[in-house]
């Protein structure tokens, strides 16, 4: 089963730091550059962008690596 997200959602990830949690604010539905690296996203499998409250970072993940808090 896919995990669908929507935009405002809070969800967490592992990074290399541990596991973080933010908000979701964009869903990518196509194919897309980010700092110099092009995403892969389709309809079926959208990347999501997630900003962190505390720095501002900006992360790009796909749904299989996020859970919904």
């Amino acid at each position: 089963m896919k995990k669908i997200f929507s935009v405002g959602d809070k969800v967490s990830w592992n990074s290399e730091a541990g596991s973080v949690s933010d908000t979701i604010i964009k869903i990518h539905t196509k194919d897309f550059d980010y700092k110099g690296y092009t995403h892969h996203a389709t309809k079926e499998e959208p990347q999501y962008e997630i900003k962190s409250s505390k720095t501002d970072h900006i992360a790009v993940h796909k749904g299989s690596a996020l859970t919904k808090l």
